[in-house]
């Protein structure tokens, strides 16, 4: 079975962006796309990365990035009650975003390694296995 990695929004926004780390997440996509990986994201974390694409490119970017992602092999993983209460549960625990919190659900529960520049996945360290595309301020 190949290694599995979670993609955050920071991780997708920073390739749409052309941002620091997307060479990391376009090198990741490209082992999901040869089937050397495989990449997973939640529903939640492609709309932070739909209300974020909108506000700073339009709607019409929306769709774009929607339809690139729907043509990649990243697994789009639907929103269950388990993955929801795991949220909840570190959102509860943890001072990070919510949406993020789905992202770290779902890699902790896949025992897959999170991919993002985000440090407000730092305190998680010790709970997930995180890939930071960034230097960590």
């Amino acid at each position: 079975m190949p290694e599995t990695y979670v993609l955050d929004s920071y991780a997708l926004l920073a390739l749409l962006g052309k941002e620091e780390g997307s060479d990391a997440v376009a090198d990741l996509l490209q082992k999901t796309q040869a089937d050397e990986i495989q990449t997973r994201m939640t529903w939640v974390n492609v709309g932070e990365v739909a209300y974020i694409v909108e506000r700073r490119w339009g709607v019409g970017q929306v769709y774009r990035v929607l339809g690139t992602l729907e043509a990649t092999k990243i697994d789009i993983v639907p929103v269950d009650r388990t993955l929801v209460l795991a949220a909840a549960h570190i959102k509860a625990e943890h001072p990070l975003a919510y949406a993020d919190a789905f992202a770290a659900a779902l890699a902790m529960s896949e025992g897959a390694t999170l991919v993002t520049g985000d440090p407000e996945f730092g305190p998680l360290e010790g709970d997930l296995s995180i890939r930071w595309i960034t230097e960590r301020r």
